[in-house]
């Protein structure tokens, strides 16, 4: 069975999972916040195990026209939810609805749900539904009247890797860190600092993209529940993935002036079984000095928000400028919402990119060095 299949992303990285996806060799179309594929079982759960960018993969079964809620529910009972869906599903609805005649969001969850389970009463006979299976998470999305059903096979956000277990103050999610380490051009072979590393998120993202692991392999999705999916793919999916793990020798370090975030740092390397990949040490960021050329320092400072003051993360980003322009060799991209970095940093970026931290709209900040001679790297990361 060949499905329609959605994997969902923050604004600003459609061209990076679409990248992804085409590395795993399916076609794409890219629209705002997503990006379209096809394909069958197994490519749902490629998708869910390798997207290090993507927030969720959806199977999108249905989409049409509703500007009433009878259309929407006709069109939602229409779909053969039998075939599916067993007796004892446990069926919970989602929603979300712009510039759409239909704007409640639970009364449309309530009518896709109603359509849902008067289909499966008349196929399955039954009055009424346990649902005390496995859950099959239904998302109902209106766009400009028009309304699309999705399947959520990931559960829990692809961001969740199951490696970071404890709580970090204004935390970096893990897919906005791996969209970094990927916009930066770095591969295995060249040295890679986070000179401010928190709770260690980018450092751990660039430790498994070095190893070529996939960065879903510690958790459970949704969709290996379902029988039309099924473990046996995400078995086969699972056995690739590990097949495709390489070993070299990675230069990653983490640092950071707050021995409390180290230790936080440590733990979550350990859980992310990168502890051997990772050397994590305490230091001040203003006095960074590199000990080999054509590194990369991919960074999140404070913005000034919530872990710093504004002068504190002004006097920051100046002596990271002093300390950073220095290093002819090194490329340097750095996160932050503050509408002034360049300024303060002392240079303009050759390039800036808007992506969001959560819902806080940063810039990354690229400063490109030169690449390194072809005998120190060969840029393959691709799995």
């Amino acid at each position: 069975m060949e499905f329609e299949l959605i994997a969902t992303c923050a604004f600003g990285l459609e061209a990076l999972t679409a990248r992804e996806l085409q590395d795993l060799g399916y076609e794409t179309h890219s629209e705002n916040g997503l990006v379209r594929f096809r394909g069958d079982a197994l490519a749902v759960a490629r998708a869910n195990l390798w997207l290090r960018t993507a927030e969720r993969v959806f199977i999108e079964l249905t989409s049409f026209r509703a500007e009433t809620f009878e259309g929407l529910y006709q069109g939602t009972l229409a779909i053969d939810w039998s075939e599916l869906l067993p007796v004892d599903a446990n069926i919970p609805v989602v929603g979300r609805s712009v510039k759409s005649t239909l704007h409640s969001v639970p009364a449309c969850q309530s009518i896709v749900k109603r359509a849902i389970v008067d289909n499966l009463q008349s196929a399955y006979g039954r009055a009424t539904l346990p649902e005390t299976g496995a859950p099959v998470r239904v998302e109902v999305s209106l766009l400009k009247d028009i309304a699309s059903i999705r399947l959520d096979t990931s559960g829990s956000g692809l961001h969740r890797r199951g490696y970071r277990l404890l709580n970090a103050v204004a935390p970096l999610r893990e897919t906005l860190a791996a969209a970094m380490v990927l916009l930066s051009r770095w591969d295995a072979h060249r040295p890679f600092r986070d000179p401010l590393c928190g709770s260690g998120t980018i450092a751990i993202e660039a430790a498994l993209y070095g190893q070529r692991i996939a960065p879903g392999l510690l958790r459970s999705f949704d969709a290996e529940d379902w029988a039309f999916i099924g473990e046996d793919v995400f078995a086969q999916a699972r056995a690739e993935a590990e097949a495709a793990r390489r070993h070299v020798e990675l230069d990653i370090v983490a640092s950071d002036n707050d021995p409390e975030v180290l230790e936080l740092c440590r733990r979550h390397t350990r859980y992310a079984e990168v502890e051997d990949m990772v050397r994590i040490e305490q230091a001040d960021a203003r006095r960074f000095k590199a000990d080999r050329d054509y590194g990369v320092i991919v960074s999140n400072p404070p913005y000034g928000e919530r872990l710093m003051e504004v002068e504190e993360a002004e006097s920051l980003y100046r002596d990271l400028g002093k300390t950073f322009r220095k290093l002819d060799t090194w490329s340097v991209f750095l996160l932050t919402s503050h509408p002034q970095f360049e300024r303060l940093y002392g240079k303009q970026a050759d390039k800036r990119r808007k992506l969001y931290n959560g819902r806080i709209e940063t810039h990354l900040y690229q400063y490109f060095g030169p690449l390194p001679p072809r005998n120190l790297s060969n840029g393959d990361n691709k799995h």
